[in-house]
């Protein structure tokens, strides 16, 4: 049986903040999740995760780094919807309160096909090319898609994250939990569910 929910963690760690998804992931997976949740370190192979995103899924959550404006280490949760394209949800900063997020879209247009960069795919372009992938398959895309991002101080070459996104690493993990369905009383006691990195 399929999991129901697909947590993906993305991006490049030899990117500095860019490895936000990656290392977020490895943090969750220390965590005991419900039955039917699936954490997967897909790093930069974006095509792979659409593939694998044929196998059907509820609800998909990317977690990524993600410049929007506001200050490093600003958490930013956006609910994409197929024909409205993404749409802002709560936002918090690295600290207790909200961050100064802006309240505008991501700007990209939903026109554009998918480029086919595996090492470069956007989570907009992961989504288009899913979209491209079960139009041509028949298959049936997540019914909920979600991005929890992160404010990058520098995507720069280099091995590990900016002080400001390390501790937000905490909060995402804390936001993606709240993100899930609390297991059932019979469930509390579920081992930990172990990261899977990609081939």
């Amino acid at each position: 049986m399929n999991p129901k929910v697909l947590i993906a963690g993305i991006g490049n760690v030899f990117l500095g903040d860019d490895g936000f998804g990656v290392e977020t992931v490895r943090a969750l997976s220390a965590h005991p999740l419900p039955d039917g949740v699936e954490v997967v370190d897909f790093g930069v192979r974006g095509v792979h995760l659409a593939y694998q995103l044929l196998d059907g899924y509820d609800t998909l959550v990317l977690v990524d780094a993600t410049a929007r404006g506001g200050a490093p280490g600003t958490l930013y949760l956006i609910e994409a919807d197929a024909r409205s394209g993404p749409v802002e949800g709560p936002v918090e900063g690295p600290g207790d309160g909200p961050g100064d997020g802006p309240g505008d879209g991501p700007g990209d247009g939903p026109g554009e096909g998918p480029v086919l960069d595996g090492h470069h795919m956007s989570p907009d372009t992961v989504l288009a090319l899913l979209d491209a992938l079960c139009a041509g398959t028949g298959a049936t895309p997540p019914r909920r898609t979600l991005v929890l991002g992160c404010e990058p101080a520098s995507v720069e070459e280099g091995i590990g994250l900016s002080a400001p996104v390390a501790a937000a690493v905490p909060g995402a993990v804390r936001m993606a939990l709240d993100l899930l369905d609390r297991p059932a009383p019979d469930e509390a006691g579920a081992p930990r569910h172990e990261l899977r990195r990609t081939p």
